[in-house]
Order: C-alpha cells, then structure tokens, then sequence
C-alpha cells in the first residue's frame, strides 16, 4: 500500500508527474505514447514507469510487443483525489497543450489496447475469452 511520502516521491519528478496526468486522461497508454507525448526517450519513460509499477502506481499488462500502463485501480481514495487535484491544474497549463498535441500527432500510434481485466498476459482486446478466463 502507498503511502504518503511515497506518492510525494513519484510526483516530485516532472517526467513521472505528467505520465500520470496523461494517464489519468487517456486512461491506458502504450510506453511508445508516452514517449511520444513527453518528448523523452524510451529508456528513460521505461525506468520511470517500472519505478512507478514497482510502488503500485501504474500497473501494465502486454500486448504483442507493446506494453501498456494505466493508473493502478487499487490506489488509495487519498491518493487518487492528490493526482486527480494535481492532474487538473496540469492540464489547464500552455505546456500540457503542446503534450497533448504530440500525443494526437504521433504516427502509427496503436490503435489496439490492452485489456487489464483479462488473466491472459497476451490477450488482446476483442479477443475471444477462454471459457476459464470467462
């Protein structure tokens, strides 16, 4: 479970600060998105998602050869009601604007999301659902 200083942690970095703002926009995003959006290279949005995955702030789940990342469901009410307050006044800023526009402008962006619900790692959505996955 997150707690206070943690969640002070994550949001203290201006990278990990607007993937979860984007997130909390979008909803799931692809790392090859957030990327895009944040203007920064895979590497570095890679390490500050697996640090955010490893506090249980976002989780992912695979598909194919992309892996896609939304705010983990289970966070704290406390701890949503901090991003989403946060996210807000991001989001009515000039620089989120330009962030929002790359993300709309980025080529070949998937058009394919994961689906957290599924047990299956690989599974796609649409996909047909196995009878014990039902």
């Amino acid at each position: 479970m997150i707690d206070a200083d943690t969640l002070i942690q994550v949001l203290g970095d201006p990278t990990r600060l607007r993937a979860l703002v984007l997130l909390t926009e979008e909803g799931t995003l692809c790392v090859c998105e957030l990327t895009a959006a944040l203007d920064v290279s895979q590497p570095k949005m890679s390490r500050h998602l697996a640090a955010m995955r490893a506090l249980d702030v976002v989780e992912d789940c695979r598909v194919a050869n992309r892996v896609f990342y939304r705010l983990n469901p289970g966070l704290p009410v406390w701890a949503r009601r901090v991003i989403n307050h946060l996210s807000d006044s991001v989001v009515a800023g000039h620089e989120f604007k330009q962030i929002g526009e790359r993300l709309k402008d980025m080529p070949n962006r998937p058009q394919q999301r994961a689906d957290f619900n599924s047990a299956e790692g690989d599974r796609k959505v649409g996909d047909p659902v196995s009878p014990e996955h039902a």
